[in-house]
């Protein structure tokens, strides 16, 4: 997932913030049953078809509980795995295996989910050249693995964060007082290098982020009649992105607009995990 540098710098203070979160002083149960230290061994099990994703994180939670705990991983991020299949296998103290299973098993149950879901949409753009993105609908502090999550489904990533780019959406352009304005604040603002992408919701807004020299136009929650007047209008002057409650059981209705884009917040928001356990705990000498 990540090199050595990008993992620390970027995802262990999180993956550390989840263990803080699970563990105030201690792990009691752990500690009432296991006095001392103990070496062990634990299988990791798929228990529902589906794609894996966030192997690396698993691992990392364990090595921040104690750095002697090895994980021997069999498959790779991306890999269908099937029910029954065995996917990695734990060692170490059984007392970090036990600490920290809950939080490497909502991380990796939560990846898989994404990138599982992500797969299934994205399976019914093939061949139309749509890119799939992804939003900014992610669980707070988990947005570095949700959108990574989505790559490895097949998805794209949008903006990654209010730094990474300019959209201007409903109330930015309420704020400005219009369309335009908003745009050419946007032109004077954000470096040259930046697109300026626009929501729009009716074919009035449509034609004032043409005037105002719109990089990108998002049409947002329109009906397909009028999705279709809009991309008629838009004639190649601007790239155009789908958005607002799309899901995979209405994206099909979508790929044959001739629209560059579609984006989903189901991808993030409401795809459901995937079951995967830590079983077969044992003493090993």
């Amino acid at each position: 997932m990540y090199d050595p540098i990008t993992m620390k710098l970027n995802a262990d203070p999180y993956i550390l913030s989840a263990l803080k979160e699970d563990i105030t002083s201690e792990d009691v149960t752990t500690n009432a049953v296991m006095r001392k230290p103990c070496l062990g061994e634990v299988d990791l099990i798929c228990k529902e078809e589906g794609i894996i994703c966030g192997l690396d994180v698993f691992k990392r939670v364990f090595e921040l509980i104690d750095r002697e705990t090895e994980v021997t991983i069999f498959v790779k991020d991306g890999d269908l795995i099937r029910v029954g299949e065995k996917m990695a296998k734990v060692r170490g103290d059984i007392r970090a295996l036990l600490t920290g299973e809950r939080t490497a098993l909502n991380y990796l149950q939560r990846m898989s989910g994404i990138a599982t879901y992500t797969r299934s949409v994205a399976a019914l753009l093939e061949g139309t050249g749509i890119q799939l993105l992804d939003t900014r609908k992610t669980s707070p502090n988990n947005r570095i693995f949700e959108k990574y999550a989505v790559r490895i489904g097949g998805g794209h990533n949008h903006r990654y964060n209010l730094t990474d780019g300019v959209l201007l959406k409903d109330n930015h352009i309420g704020a400005a007082g219009g369309v335009k304005e908003a745009v050419t604040m946007a032109r004077e603002y954000a470096p040259f290098v930046r697109k300026i992408e626009v929501e729009v919701e009716n074919l009035d807004m449509v034609k004032e982020a043409l005037e105002a020299g719109a990089d990108i136009i998002m049409l947002d929650n329109m009906t397909p009649e009028i999705m279709k007047e809009a991309i008629s209008l838009i004639d190649h002057k601007a790239e155009i992105e789908i958005s607002g409650n799309v899901t995979k059981e209405n994206i099909e209705k979508m790929k044959d607009l001739g629209v560059d884009y579609i984006s989903s917040g189901a991808l993030t928001h409401s795809a459901p995990i995937l079951d995967i356990s830590l079983k077969n705990l044992h003493p090993v000498s």
